[in-house]
C-alpha cells in the first residue's frame, strides 16, 4: 500500500477525537507508518472538530492534502459538505446523516441546506457518497455519542481487512465498561454499509 488518506469532520461531542486515535490505531496495528493531525478549538461548546489521519509505507506529514483525500467521514451533514477541496473523483464519503444547526441558522441569518442540496455538492467533488443513519443506530444501543465507532465500522466494510485488527484497537482504547457497547456500534456500523 502506497498510502490511504483520511479525513473526519464533525462536531464537538460526536467522538471524533476517539475515532481517529482508533482510526490511528489500527493503522499502526496493520503495520503502517501512521501520521494524525487534529483541530479542535471550540469542541467542547460545540464547534467544529477536523482530524486528518494518514496510513501508509511511508507517510511525510500528518496533514491530507487538497484534492489527496480517499475518504471522508462526516459525523454531521453540513460538517462534511465543507470540504470538496479535498475531494477527488475516487474519493469515497461515509456521511451521517444528521443535522446540528451552527448558530448562523439558529439565529435565523442562514439556512441550514436541505440533504439533497448537501448529497449533489459531495457527489460533484467524489466518486462516492454513502449516507449512514448513524446517530440513530447509536442512540439504539444507548449513546449517541457512540457515532464515532459506527463511522469507523462503517469505514471498516469498506476498507476490507482484519475485523479483529480494529476491535483490539477498540478495546485498547475505550473504557471496559463500555467495550460490549462500542462493539455492538461497531458492528452496526458495518452492518449498515452492506
Amino acid at each position: 500500500m502506497k498510502k490511504v488518506d483520511f479525513l473526519m469532520a464533525g462536531v464537538g461531542g460526536q467522538g471524533t477525537i476517539l475515532a481517529s486515535n482508533i482510526l490511528a490505531g489500527v493503522g499502526l496495528e496493520l503495520g503502517y507508518e501512521v501520521k494524525k493531525a487534529e483541530v479542535h478549538g471550540m469542541a467542547q461548546r460545540g464547534g467544529t472538530v477536523e482530524s486528518h489521519v494518514r496510513w501508509g509505507d511511508t507517510v511525510s506529514s500528518p496533514l491530507v492534502e487538497e484534492g489527496k483525500t480517499d475518504y471522508l467521514l462526516g459525523f454531521e451533514m453540513l460538517e462534511a459538505a465543507r470540504w470538496p477541496t479535498y475531494l477527488n473523483k475516487e474519493s469515497v464519503v461515509i456521511v451521517n446523516r444528521y443535522r446540528i444547526a451552527p448558530p448562523a441558522v439558529n439565529l435565523g441569518k442562514a439556512d441550514y441546506p436541505k440533504e439533497q442540496q448537501l448529497d449533489e455538492m459531495l457527489k460533484n467533488s467524489a466518486g462516492k457518497v454513502l449516507w449512514i443513519n448513524g446517530t440513530e443506530l447509536a442512540a439504539e444501543l444507548g449513546n449517541p455519542a457512540m457515532i464515532g465507532v459506527v463511522m469507523l465500522g462503517a469505514l471498516s466494510s469498506l476498507l476490507g481487512g482484519e475485523e479483529e485488527a480494529w476491535l483490539k484497537v477498540v478495546e485498547d482504547l475505550v473504557p471496559a465498561k463500555f467495550l460490549d457497547l462500542n462493539k455492538k456500534a461497531f458492528a452496526a456500523g458495518r452492518d449498515s454499509i452492506k
